[in-house]
Order: C-alpha cells, then sequence, then structure tokens
C-alpha cells in the first residue's frame, strides 16, 4: 500500500458561516453535500467544515477550532495576493519569506482565519 493523495481533511471551526466567507474571499468555492454538510473546494481537494460541538461522527479525538495550520499553493504573484488580501481586509501576518514546501522552495505569505487557523499562501519558486 502507498498513499497517492490528499482528498479532502476536516476543519473544526467556531462559526461555519463566518469560515465560508473567508475561505471565498481565498478563492474557494462553498458546497452543501450528504445531510445538509458544508465543504470548501479548491483544486482536486476539499475542506470539509465541522462547526464545534456539532462535529460528524467519526471525528478527530479532541476537535478544536484555531489548531490548524495550513499552506495553500495559488497561481499569480505574491504581490497580487497581497493586493487582493489588503482590499479583502485580511492582514498579512508574515512574508514574502521563503520556506520548503513538499515538492521545493516556496514564497509564502501567512494570515490568519476567523479561529487564528495559520494560514500559508505560497507559490513555488
Amino acid at each position: 500500500m502507498r498513499v497517492a493523495s490528499l482528498d479532502h481533511l476536516v476543519l473544526t471551526v467556531a462559526s461555519i458561516p463566518a469560515t465560508v466567507e473567508f475561505y471565498e474571499r481565498l478563492g474557494m468555492r462553498a458546497e452543501t453535500f450528504g445531510d445538509g454538510r458544508r465543504a470548501l473546494r479548491f483544486g482536486a481537494q476539499k475542506i470539509n467544515l465541522h462547526e464545534a460541538g456539532s462535529e460528524f461522527a467519526p471525528h478527530a479525538a479532541r476537535p478544536v477550532p484555531g489548531s490548524a495550520d495550513l499552506c495553500f499553493l495559488v497561481d499569480g504573484s505574491l504581490a497580487e495576493v497581497a493586493r487582493v488580501l489588503a482590499e479583502a481586509g485580511v492582514a498579512i501576518e508574515l512574508g514574502p519569506v521563503e520556506r520548503t514546501g513538499a515538492v521545493g522552495a516556496l514564497e509564502s505569505l501567512y494570515l490568519r482565519d476567523p479561529d487564528g487557523n495559520l494560514v500559508e499562501l505560497s507559490r513555488p519558486l
């Protein structure tokens, strides 16, 4: 056996509407699936959303908002990403800085989502 790719991950959040609004500003698409569950889709992946206290079973042993550290690859320049973030009122915490990603060097900006999760927006160098 070998793991081939990431299909989805789950974020436990304080407010699904606030989370959807934030990540839609980053270019993700919200969707509803199953019995009214919510997710954020981008590329061939998605993030399923669980609201704290109402998690879908099975779930993580200790689901808590604000405990994630996520990195997303973006199209275009980080200058353009920074401009879009500024227009949306999203503060950049750090960057641009060089980092190492799964397949090589990255240039990254760091910000926080509504729950305080660390969000890294990167482009390959």
